[in-house]
């Protein structure tokens, strides 16, 4: 699959790096570097959104139509600039502003609750399990195609079939963060989502 990524920082580039560790075709691109955002997101038939949820809106708006019925991965959360939860309500994501901002994009959300440290295939196994990553779509297919990429790239998908759960998502974003970053936790750690044998 072509793989187009919007953010070359650390989530955006460890994400490139499973993608293609996971044979994909990867183009990365950012605001300042040889590669542009509007180059990455027509390489892709899907495409990771990957930079900071507040400056979204300039990064996106200039790229509805080169994104019009590809499915964008919004890899983001809702943050200020100290790692804080950016309060966006209880009625809303940021998925669901990204959604509203890009009529015609299929928006999926997927990669926010992993820290850049645990995309790494070292990192990737805990104990014999892999690393969640919850895939959240009101597109059943859409969800589809982003759950086998994240297998690809060795993660356990999750699908959850609404959009709207992306905020359950990001909240636990926020908790993972003040875990690792305010109560001094560490990044290495990464959610593992266990059903038992019915």
């Amino acid at each position: 699959m072509k793989i187009g990524v919007l953010g070359n920082g650390n989530v955006g580039g460890s994400l490139a790096n499973l993608a293609e560790t996971g044979g994909h075709w990867v183009c990365v691109g950012s605001r300042s570097g040889d590669v542009s955002l509007a180059d990455a997101a027509s390489h892709g038939d899907s495409v990771i959104l990957a930079g900071q949820y507040h400056v979204e809106s300039d990064v996106l708006t200039p790229l509805v139509d080169v994104l019009e019925e590809k499915i964008l991965v919004d890899a983001t959360n809702p943050l200020n600039d100290d790692w804080s939860p950016l309060l966006l309500g209880q009625e809303t994501s940021a998925a669901e502003e990204i959604a509203k901002l890009m009529p015609g994009v299929r928006v999926v959300k997927a990669f926010n609750t992993i820290f850049a440290d645990v995309m790494d295939k070292k990192q990737q196994d805990r104990d014999g399990h892999k690393s969640t990553s919850f895939v959240a779509g009101d597109d059943p297919h859409a969800v589809a195609i982003v759950a086998d990429l994240a297998d690809s790239m060795g993660f356990a998908p999750v699908s959850v079939a609404k959009l709207s759960a992306a905020r359950y998502l990001e909240a636990m974003a926020h908790l993972n963060i003040e875990l690792a970053v305010g109560q001094g936790g560490g990044t290495d750690a990464a959610f593992l989502y266990h059903r038992g044998a019915s």
